[in-house]
């Protein structure tokens, strides 16, 4: 194996797309894969090797990446791909696939004696186009030097929580993260429908809190989208928001944990993309406080 290992990416969404650019920029051979071929065709402008099929774009690769919507999909597309898989093959695991799953995965990747990484990412389109992701990962301390050009190539920084993937260490403490981020989205649009309702000028809500310790620069970035309209491209979509959400809830649950706040923005969410807004920027679940999705108060 070379310092710098051939990359398959399966699954080229918002995340996987950038994340296969950035790994090709570095000089790394990059093969791809998407369910929708048309999302994939655009990298092979970047150099990047486009696959009819999961096994295709496997074969003879040192690391796989998947990049896919969950658990069960991520499980689903690797049993495609598995007659392609040789032992020692590297699977890194960068979806949000819940804590649950990793178990399942990382039992997958036994079968098939492949070196399995839990290594969700942090970070939105921006963040994954420029190549500052962080990487939250476990995986066995001997194949770290294989990944690391990898994560090198999509991330600022790797925080690394364990070297047992299966056990999901990464995966728990990106649900944690992603607790916080969701929180923090639904608040944003719920102060903004509650100033508009209310007939508050929300420049006046942003002044009072500006500089001191109630701001934060996610309060202005979120506001200015929806404030904006500037919903799409999203940085990061109710539909896959709404879903992270579920999976921060059922993993609370399973381990008798009572989360009002995410259970209420799980279902908040859900609501926004009932009222068309699934493929917009998550801070569209501000909609959700108005039941015919205008932005308007009834």
């Amino acid at each position: 194996m070379t310092d710098q290992p051939s990359v398959t990416v399966l699954g080229t969404g918002i995340m996987g797309a950038a994340m296969a650019r950035n790994l090709a920029r570095a000089g790394l051979t990059v093969r791809a894969w998407n369910r929708s071929r048309d999302k994939a065709e655009p990298l092979a402008a970047d150099g990047v090797r486009i696959a009819d099929g999961p096994e295709e774009a496997v074969r003879d690769a040192d690391v796989v990446l998947t990049m896919l919507y969950d658990g069960p999909a991520a499980l689903d597309v690797m049993r495609r791909a598995a007659p392609g898989l040789r032992p020692g093959t590297v699977w890194v695991q960068a979806g949000t696939a819940g804590a649950a799953a990793a178990g399942e995965l990382g039992a997958f990747a036994d079968e098939h004696g492949l070196a399995f990484f839990d290594a969700p990412v942090l970070g939105t389109r921006g963040p994954a186009e420029a190549g500052e992701l962080v990487v939250l990962a476990a995986g066995p301390a001997a194949a770290r030097e294989t990944v690391t050009p990898v994560f090198d190539a999509v991330g600022s920084r790797t925080v690394w929580t364990g070297e047992d993937g299966a056990a999901g260490s990464a995966s728990r403490l990106k649900l944690v993260v992603n607790s916080w981020i969701i929180a923090a989205t639904n608040a944003v649009g719920e102060a903004l429908a509650l100033a508009e309702a209310l007939d508050v000028d929300a420049d006046g809500f942003l002044d009072a809190v500006s500089g001191g310790p109630l701001d934060m620069g996610y309060l202005h970035a979120k506001a200015g989208l929806i404030r904006d309209g500037a919903l799409t491209p999203p940085q990061f979509a109710v539909a896959t928001a709404a879903k992270d959400a579920r999976l921060v809830v059922e993993a609370a649950e399973a381990n008798g944990v009572r989360l009002d706040v995410a259970a209420a923005g799980a279902e908040r969410l859900a609501r926004a993309e009932a009222l068309g807004h699934g493929g917009e920027d998550m801070a569209a679940a501000y909609f959700a406080s108005f039941g015919d999705g205008s932005g308007q108060p009834g």
